[in-house]
């Protein structure tokens, strides 16, 4: 245990879970997309669409997307800040049975067309879950530089990975491995000690039967 499990996030208020970890959502959200939104639709669920917008979950999960950590004092501006950065909202809710109380998803576009959506969920403290990416479950928390292959489900694309990472002098911390069926569409994550270089990336996103990469860096 250390003295952030003890006394929490340095935040702006008033919730660790309804605030601290919406940002949290809303900033991993952002480096996930690899920039900016243009677009945001971000639906709530449970305890957040109940008493989000009390707890200023909505602004927080906006300030996030603006590219705010939780101590950032602009976080209660953040509407009007995302107006003027050119980033459009909407918010809704849903009903999402077995998810966890604090989940919300946001679905992403750049003003490039690149696309994403994430299903997160706070747990408390300012800790966080990705439980999902473009419909597929993950469930890593961030804290970690994260390397995440979707790919056609085919032989050799596991070892063209780790060989690459074992190239390139990463080492694999934890690896998750997902599919829809098989021969179907996979998704691999995998949470490394080191920070990927950039043109081993590239390299990825390249290869025959890779559909995306999708990376988080070690930044916080």
């Amino acid at each position: 245990m250390n003295i952030f499990d003890i006394l929490g996030p340095v935040m702006v208020g008033p919730s660790s879970s309804h605030t601290a970890g919406a940002v949290r959502i809303g900033l991993i959200a952002r480096r996930l997309l690899g920039g900016q939104p243009a677009t945001a639709k971000i639906t709530l669920s449970g305890s957040f669409a109940a008493t989000g917008t009390g707890h200023g979950t909505d602004r927080a999960l906006v300030a996030g997307l603006l590219g705010m950590k939780p101590d950032d004092i602009r976080i209660p501006d953040s509407f009007a800040l995302a107006v003027e950065q050119g980033l459009a909202f909407t918010f809704d809710k849903i009903e999402l049975k077995e998810a966890h109380p604090n989940t919300a998803i946001l679905q992403l576009s750049t003003a490039g067309g690149r696309e994403l959506e994430v299903q997160a969920s706070s747990l408390g403290g300012g800790r966080i879950m990705v439980n999902k990416l473009d419909g597929i479950n993950v469930n890593f928390n961030g804290d970690s530089p994260t390397l995440i292959v979707h790919n056609l489900d085919q032989p050799g694309h596991v070892a063209e990975v780790t060989s690459m990472l074992s190239h390139k002098s990463v080492n694999i911390a934890t690896m998750q491995l997902y599919r829809n069926h098989r021969g179907g569409y996979a998704v691999m994550v995998i949470e490394t000690d080191q920070d990927i270089p950039a043109e081993a990336l590239r390299w990825l996103s390249r290869l025959e039967g890779v559909i995306k990469v999708t990376y988080l860096n070690a930044e916080q």
